[in-house]
């Protein structure tokens, strides 16, 4: 990876990190103060709560893609500690896609006249897991070379032996 590219994604996850921090704080200053700006026609206190955790799932998906982009640069990601950072990263898609399936559920009552919108936000939360899915088998193609890195280390030692 090129040191434009580290950059350039380092600061789009800090930006994302100091966002999500953001919109946290003022959604727990609107729980705690008690005044709510909107009228209240959808239950906005499990709104605010989900996404709360929303952002959560957020953030621990940006720290571990910013720990994966360190050991990229290092040289490093073709390791066993990679995989706790991987799974990281599929642990947090796999809550936003609960995260997305609770604002479903809230919503849905709103929708008895159009359940299309249900249906579509389901949708939603199903291609949420399809990108779990997919990162989960990028984690076996990671797991794959680990193992051939392994293999070509033992028998590089074997062949300095024999030389």
């Amino acid at each position: 990876m090129g040191k434009l590219t580290v950059g350039a994604l380092r600061v789009v996850l800090v930006v994302v990190l100091v966002g999500t921090v953001l919109v946290q704080v003022l959604m727990v200053w609107t729980l705690i103060s008690g005044r709510d700006p909107e009228d209240g026609s959808l239950p906005l206190t499990a709104l605010r709560v989900i996404t709360i955790l929303g952002m959560v799932s957020v953030q621990v998906a940006a720290v571990c893609v910013g720990r994966l982009v360190t050991m990229v640069r290092r040289g490093t990601v073709f390791s066993h500690a990679a995989f706790r950072y991987v799974d990281g990263v599929i642990g947090a898609i796999v809550a936003a896609a609960l995260v997305w399936f609770a604002v479903t559920i809230v919503n849905a009552p709103g929708q008895r006249d159009d359940p299309g919108v249900t249906v579509i936000m389901g949708g939603i939360g199903l291609a949420i897991l399809g990108v779990a899915l997919i990162v989960l088998v990028l984690r076996m193609l990671l797991a794959q070379a680990v193992a051939r890195d392994v293999e070509a280390a033992q028998m590089q030692a074997e062949l300095d032996e024999v030389i």
